[in-house]
C-alpha cells in the first residue's frame, strides 16, 4: 500500500481531509513533547506505594465508501479519541488491587461516558494458584486483555473480526471471580489456565444497543458469564490455546411503537482457539472463533440463530527502534450455513500498518483497510445502516493514523 492518502478510495479526499491527517501527526508532535517529561507516577498512602500509569489515543479515519464504526469517514473525520488512567498497589506479598476508568469517543459510540474498565483484588497464594475478584479482565484469547492498550499494539485496529471496537466495553471484562494459574516445566515450557463466573457489564452506548436502537430503545443489556481458558507457552517462543464462553444475556426496552422489549439468549457461546510464534524481532499470530448465538424475542414469540465464524492471520517486523510493519487478514461469516461469498454475509479485511516509535511513551500508527462485504446488518461489526442512510457499497478502502501516548 501507498502512504499517500490520494491512495485511499475511488476519489480525491478534500483539502479538508488532508488537513485533518496532518492535524494528527502534530498531535503526535505535540504528545513527544510531553513524553520527556511525563512518566509513571508513584505515591504512597499509608505506608503502601500505588503506581499510577495513564494512557490517550487520537486517531484520523478516511474512507472512499461507507461510514465506519459509526464515524463520518467518507469525508474524513477525528472522532475516535480514548483515555484511560489506572492505578494499582502491592498491598502484601500475595494480595494486590488496581482500578481503571476509561473513556472514549468514536463516532456515535462511547459519547465520553466515564465508566470503571476493571477494579479487582488479587490474591495468590503460590504459583499455581490464585483468586481474583471485581470487575475483572477477561480472559479470552491473545489479545482481549489488552484490547485498552493500543500503545502495545502492532495495530491501530485489533482485527475486527475477533476484537470488535464496536462491543469493547461489554467483552473486556466481566463482574466476578476467577480462579488462575500457571503449571511450570523445567524443559515443555508452561501451562496457564483461567476459570471465571460473573456477570457481563452493561454497555449502554455501545454497538449492540447502537445497532438495535432502529427498533427498540433499550433500558438493559445484560446477564451471567461462565468460561475458561487454557494456554500452552512452549519452548522456541510458540504459545497455543483455547478459550470458552458461556452466556445467558437479557435484553429489556421499549419498542419504537411504544410496546415492551424483551430478548433472551437461549444458547450464547463462544469457542476460541489461537496460537502465536515470537522470535527475536518477529511475531505471528492465528485466532479462529466460532459464535453460536439462539436468541428468543418474547413479544413476537420469534427465535433467531446465528452460527459466526470468524479468523484472522497476523504477522509483524521490528525493523528497528522506531519502526515497526505488519500486515493482517480477516475475515468475520455472521451466518456459517448462508452464502459466504453474499456481500451482507461476510467482511474480509486486508490491512497493512507501519507503527512509528518516536519516543519510549508516543507512537504514531498508519494503517490502512481493504474491505470487501459489510456483514449483516445486525451484526454488530463496523457497519450501521444508521449512518450509511444511502446503503451499503461492496468495497470500503480505510486509511487510519492513530497516535498512541502511555505513561
Amino acid at each position: 500500500m501507498k502512504c499517500e492518502i490520494s491512495e485511499v478510495g475511488n476519489r480525491q479526499p478534500s483539502g479538508r481531509a488532508l488537513r485533518n491527517a496532518m492535524r494528527v501527526l502534530s498531535v503526535a508532535a505535540v504528545a513527544c513533547v510531553a513524553s520527556s517529561t511525563v512518566q509513571a507516577q508513584s505515591f504512597k498512602v499509608a505506608d503502601k506505594t500505588v503506581q499510577a500509569h495513564g494512557f490517550a489515543s487520537q486517531a484520523f479515519l478516511l474512507t472512499n465508501d461507507n461510514n465506519y464504526l459509526t464515524v463520518p469517514t467518507d469525508g474524513g473525520s477525528f472522532q475516535f479519541t480514548d483515555f484511560g488512567v489506572n492505578a494499582s498497589s502491592q498491598l502484601t506479598t500475595k494480595l494486590r488491587a488496581g482500578a481503571q476508568f476509561f473513556a472514549a469517543n468514536v463516532g456515535q459510540l462511547g459519547q465520553w461516558h466515564p465508566q470503571v474498565d476493571w477494579a479487582f483484588a488479587d490474591y495468590r497464594f503460590a504459583q499455581p494458584i490464585g483468586v481474583r475478584g471485581g470487575k475483572v479482565k477477561t480472559t479470552l484469547g491473545l489479545y482481549n486483555e489488552t484490547q485498552d492498550m493500543s500503545f502495545l499494539n502492532t495495530w491501530a485496529l485489533l482485527p475486527q473480526s475477533i476484537y470488535a471496537l464496536d462491543l469493547r466495553s461489554s467483552t473486556i471484562a466481566h463482574i466476578g471471580a476467577d480462579v488462575y494459574g500457571t503449571l511450570s516445566t523445567k524443559h515443555a515450557g508452561a501451562v496457564s489456565y483461567t476459570v471465571f463466573a460473573g456477570k457481563r457489564p452493561e454497555d449502554m452506548q455501545g454497538g449492540y444497543v447502537y445497532g438495535l436502537s432502529r427498533f427498540n430503545t433499550m433500558s438493559s443489556y445484560a446477564g451471567n458469564q461462565q468460561g475458561g481458558d487454557l494456554r500452552w507457552s512452549a519452548p522456541g517462543g510458540f504459545l497455543v490455546g483455547a478459550s470458552f464462553l458461556n452466556q445467558q444475556i437479557v435484553g429489556l426496552g421499549t419498542s419504537l411503537r411504544g410496546t415492551p422489549h424483551r430478548e433472551e439468549s437461549k444458547k450464547d457461546q463462544t469457542l476460541q482457539a489461537f496460537g502465536q510464534f515470537v522470535h527475536a524481532n518477529t511475531r505471528v499470530d492465528a485466532e479462529f472463533r466460532r459464535s453460536i448465538r439462539n436468541q428468543f424475542t418474547v413479544e413476537s414469540n420469534t427465535r433467531v440463530d446465528a452460527d459466526g465464524r470468524s479468523g484472522y492471520v497476523a504477522g509483524a517486523q521490528r525493523l528497528s527502534k522506531y519502526v515497526e510493519v505488519g500486515a493482517y487478514w480477516s475475515q468475520y461469516i455472521p451466518h456459517w450455513d448462508q452464502d459466504h461469498a453474499a456481500v451482507d454475509n461476510h467482511i474480509t479485511d486486508r490491512v497493512v500498518t507501519g507503527r512509528f516509535d518516536f519516543f519510549r511513551n508516543i507512537n504514531v500508527k498508519v494503517e490502512g483497510h481493504f474491505m470487501d462485504g459489510y456483514g449483516a446488518t445486525d451484526s454488530i461489526h463496523g457497519f450501521y445502516i444508521q449512518t450509511n442512510r444511502n446503503g451499503f457499497k461492496r468495497k470500503t478502502n480505510l486509511l487510519i493514523i492513530r497516535t498512541s501516548f502511555a505513561f
